[in-house]
């Protein structure tokens, strides 16, 4: 049974296959396709309007993408794979494709970070006068440099809690992580910031023996990593739509004195009671 669509609807559907991802030909002999059981490919470039020259690339295309396949008999011929296969898989290789990109180019990543540190090591001349602080705006960034600590604390890992979160500390298995190491990990969160889904994460933070307390309020977001590593997260007073920035620390003088300061916040808060 032959079924010619009608005008709107062919535009209609041919955008939305330009949308997912098929060029213009491609989409047009799609379209032919799935309206007759099957075609020779230059009775195809005629109904789908696609050059001559042009239409067993658009075909191999297709058959690629796995939204057409072919029927050998005594000529080549081509017919659609139903709608319902062809655009699921098509999506699942896209998929699998960008995550074989997405994991090449991490690893290919990782090697020239530790190429170009060598270089820029070389090109400092040595350390700064302000190398133990660094002002960070990107919450991507932040965010790496919380993990960086955290994977690499001894000791104490400390941190008043507060949204919104470029790191919650919460979602973090590293946490965890650093606690089996037998890290001292203690978490200070503000009154009023812990809804359900928090309390049962932790309720399991607490019986892997890392303490939380709850207090009124917080000044900033602090961490502080073995008394000495960490980094301090300020609200922008200024522009309308508030943003945190990062200052990043490595210096044993601020580091005490922002343990101070968590030690008195510390001292005057209340262990969160269950729900």
């Amino acid at each position: 049974m032959v079924r010619e669509l009608p005008d709107v609807e062919y535009q209609r559907y041919w955008r939305r296959l330009q949308q997912i991802g098929l060029n213009a030909y491609e989409a047009r002999s799609y379209l032919v396709l799935i309206g007759h059981a099957r075609f020779k490919a230059l009775e195809l470039a005629a109904r789908a309007h696609v050059p001559r020259q042009k239409i067993y690339e658009v075909l191999d295309s297709l058959v690629d993408k796995g939204f057409a396949r072919v029927v050998q008999e005594k000529t080549k011929l081509f017919s659609a794979v139903e709608p319902s296969l062809a655009i699921p898989s098509y999506f699942e290789r896209l998929r699998q494709a960008t995550e074989q990109e997405l994991s090449e180019k991490s690893r290919l990543g990782g090697n020239l970070v530790e190429d170009l540190m060598k270089t820029y090591a070389e090109g400092q001349g040595g350390r700064g006068t302000l190398d133990f602080l660094r002002i960070v705006n990107e919450p991507s960034q932040t965010a790496a440099s919380y993990r960086d600590m955290i994977q690499e604390v001894h000791r104490d890992y400390l941190e008043f809690s507060r949204a919104p979160y470029a790191v919650d500390p919460l979602d973090e298995q590293l946490v965890k992580t650093a606690r089996s190491r037998g890290v001292r990990c203690r978490l200070l969160l503000e009154s009023g910031t812990v809804d359900t889904d928090h309390r049962k994460r932790l309720e399991e933070y607490v019986a892997l023996g890392i303490e939380v307390r709850q207090a009124k309020s917080l000044p900033m977001k602090l961490a502080v990593f073995d008394g000495m590593k960490g980094m301090i997260a300020l609200l922008d007073p200024v522009i309308t739509r508030p943003t945190w920035t990062a200052v990043v620390f490595d210096h044993e003088g601020m580091g005490e004195a922002m343990v101070g300061l968590f030690e008195d916040y510390w001292s005057k808060a209340v262990v969160l009671k269950g729900g």
